[in-house]
């Protein structure tokens, strides 16, 4: 058996696609370019990357972005009256932080900071709230890109025992509640293991559909998954390759040269969730300006 490789990439890029339509729409409508600040806090090389990426993808759907970079010595307080002064932007309707920080800022104080209706990454927790409420306006991007991925491949949730490596707020939690919602291409009973979970391969192998966001490269093999489950590998490890002229390669935290012949579906790491993190990012942002459209039109 071979499972089927989901592939992140070509998804990804139709939502792009689709993204591009609407930003053409909402301009030709109500003359309004979406547009995206992204605050670049260090020299973190993966951080750049990231938002670089991003910065990418808006210049491709047509959004317009900036990209803030700043010092990793910059004051907590500097930072926050640097996003403050974006929240009152026009120009700008969705906003977001590369985490992680650096040590001297709390990760929770500078999100707060952030204007909820333009938290394009979801992580204000007014964004949270709406999801646990089940009227969400921005979802987290990973998790949303999963839901997606599933969508689009017709892996289907309802009634699925899904089962969630990791209880980050930024992928575990929200996707936990993001797939128990009472909706379509969600109402899963949905199990979170963690540090704390005892025996984690007895609950992998119960999974229809595994998502893993451990941070731990190859952490799922084989003999912890079961011969029908749908696996979505969000991890991003680097490990040493001789053979590869930057030192390492990229890997996620599921074995996938093992697990691939015994799945059903997996995603691949790189070109798996990756690029749909991104995608819904561009996504976030677009529905940030179409809200602030329909709000200007209602006062008229």
């Amino acid at each position: 058996m071979s499972a089927v490789i989901i592939d992140g990439n070509k998804i990804a890029q139709d939502v792009r696609n689709e993204v591009a339509q609407g930003v053409a729409e909402l301009q030709a409508k109500h003359g309004i370019v979406p547009g995206l600040a992204a605050f670049l806090i260090g020299d973190d090389p993966a951080s750049a990357i990231y938002v670089r990426n991003k910065h990418r993808a808006c210049q491709e759907v047509g959004i317009f972005s900036e990209t803030f970079k700043l010092p990793a010595d910059i004051t907590q307080d500097e930072l926050i009256g640097r996003i403050r002064d974006v929240n009152e932007d026009d120009r700008f309707h969705g906003v977001l932080v590369q985490l992680p920080l650096p040590p001297h800022m709390d990760e929770r104080t500078v999100i707060l900071s952030m204007d909820p209706d333009k938290d394009a990454d979801g992580l204000h927790p007014l964004s949270l709230g709406r999801l646990v409420e089940g009227k969400p306006m921005f979802v987290p991007g990973t998790p949303a890109g999963i839901q997606e991925l599933l969508k689009r491949t017709d892996y289907q949730t309802d009634g699925k025992h899904v089962v969630i490596c990791g209880r980050s707020n930024i992928v575990g939690k929200p996707a936990a509640i993001l797939l128990m919602q009472k909706a379509e291409w969600a109402n899963a009973t949905v199990t979170v293991c963690h540090t704390g979970t005892k025996d984690l391969a007895r609950f992998t192998r119960s999974a229809d559909i595994l998502i893993v966001a451990i941070g731990k490269a190859n952490a799922i093999t084989a003999d912890m998954v079961g011969e029908n489950t749908v696996v979505i590998d969000v991890g991003m490890n680097r490990v040493p390759d001789d053979t590869n002229k930057r030192g390492y390669r990229l890997v996620g935290d599921v074995d996938f040269e093992e697990v691939s012949k015994k799945v059903a579906a997996i995603t691949p790491v790189p070109g798996g969730v990756g690029p749909m993190t991104v995608a819904m990012l561009m996504l976030n942002t677009l529905r940030a300006a179409q809200l602030k459209a329909l709000a200007a039109a209602s006062r008229v």
